[in-house]
């Protein structure tokens, strides 16, 4: 989708095509400087982020992101300052709304370019996933997690057998499918391909490996999940 509509950027009309993409497209559009501040939002860019306008002018855009993403998201845009490709699309960004809230989307960026061919401004387009304009947002909240269901998530995610995850958590083979099949009621998914996948959606298990649940899902304070790098 980002595609079609960024296809005419670049030509001699491009000011006027961003102009149109910005005010009318109905995508989260910013544009940002060159230490990559937020310049301009766009209604429906600061709608999702649960932001007045005004709110997010001036603000770092790394702030809008998750802590693990970040590094990853600045080293594409600072590529891009330095002219090493028109574009870039991240298609799994967790960003965070005002109130801490969690969605998932793609993000892509492209650097708006004066006749002259130094670079005026970048540009930031997000598309939530279609279920989390649906209010995902608001069911993640209610997905809170004990240090136990954690480390069980976790180990699926890495994919540790039923046995092997019964021995390492002192649990029952039973114990262990009774906790799994409770997470998979709770995401409402039918087995443990799709329990991964929905987790990593709704920003439950943060982006890199090994697999780890995030934080503001874990509701007993000073209990870390977790397993050994590998």
């Amino acid at each position: 989708m980002s595609q079609v509509l960024l296809s005419g950027v670049g030509t001699g009309n491009q000011q006027e095509v961003l102009r149109s993409l910005f005010d009318r497209s109905g995508m989260c559009m910013a544009k940002l400087d060159s230490s990559i501040r937020l310049l301009e939002v766009n209604a429906d860019f600061s709608r999702q982020f649960g932001c007045l306008p005004a709110e997010l002018g001036g603000r770092s855009f790394a702030d809008l992101l998750d802590t693990d993403v970040r590094a990853q998201v600045s080293q594409q845009f600072t590529r891009l300052l330095s002219a090493q490709g028109p574009r870039f699309t991240e298609p799994t960004i967790i960003f965070r709304q005002k109130d801490l809230t969690v969605f998932s989307g793609e993000l892509t960026g492209f650097a708006v370019r004066r006749d002259s061919g130094n670079i005026d401004t970048l540009m930031a387009l997000v598309c939530p996933e279609r279920s989390s304009r649906k209010g995902r947002s608001r069911a993640s909240r209610k997905l809170v997690l004990t240090d136990l269901d954690a480390r069980i998530l976790e180990g699926v995610a890495l994919g540790v057998s039923t046995v092997n995850l019964a021995s390492m958590l002192y649990l029952s083979r039973g114990g262990i499918e009774y906790h799994v099949d409770i997470l998979m009621r709770r995401l409402k998914v039918k087995n443990r391909p799709a329990l991964i996948s929905k987790a990593y959606s709704f920003g439950l298990i943060r982006p890199g490996w090994p697999p780890r649940v995030h934080p503001d899902f874990l509701n007993l304070v000073g209990l870390e999940s977790g397993w050994p790098s590998v």
